[in-house]
């Protein structure tokens, strides 16, 4: 299921509107994670760079097979040999990966989704002990160039409500800002 509002433009304009070191500084992707999964690799903007900084595997999503195959020349071009790239709809389909069994999921840009309680459920369920779903997504409180209709973008506060509804996620604070036009927030999964 293709999520509603969520075309890409082309790909210097799209990579033009993040400042991505900061998003993952801001989120602590570095080698404390092992095994990560990114739904909507896109361009592999994210998956290259997330790639060269965890320890183990990115299985990176998406439902284009355009996106695929950019993501994939990207990571050829780059030399990154630990990303497995699946064309699967993770919302229809699920991920087909073993529960409990990555250290991050990375929702970026993506709960607008019609139903993101859902999404986060069953990102939530690959999830060891003490793993993290990260999020960003466009602001509402500025004009932002991109990101879908205001009428369905979340806000910081939805999404730290639909986390606390899945009864397995808790927001270890507050948003934080992610120049220039997004915030971020950190997910935790209960321990058991």
């Amino acid at each position: 299921m293709k999520v509603r509002d969520s075309g890409m433009p082309e790909p210097e304009y799209w990579e033009s509107l993040f400042e991505i070191d900061g998003v993952l500084a801001g989120l602590g992707i570095d080698d404390r994670i092992n095994d990560a999964v990114e739904v909507g690799c896109g361009y592999g903007t994210f998956t290259v760079p997330v790639a060269k900084r965890i320890r183990g595997t990115l299985h990176s999503f998406d439902i284009e097979p355009a996106m695929i195959a950019a993501a994939r020349d990207r990571l050829e071009r780059g030399g990154v040999a630990n990303v497995a790239l699946r064309e699967r709809d993770v919302i229809a389909d699920g991920f087909g990966l073993p529960p409990r069994s990555m250290d991050a999921v990375l929702l970026f840009n993506i709960l607008h989704t019609e139903d993101p309680v859902a999404l986060l459920q069953s990102s939530a369920g690959l999830l060891r002990s003490g793993g993290r779903v990260l999020v960003i997504h466009w602001r509402s409180d500025v004009k932002t160039p991109r990101g879908p209709d205001l009428s369905i973008r979340p806000k910081p506060d939805q999404i730290i409500a639909w986390a606390n509804h899945t009864g397995s996620l808790t927001a270890d604070s507050s948003a934080r800002m992610l120049p220039p036009w997004h915030f971020g927030l950190t997910l935790h999964r209960h321990v058991p």
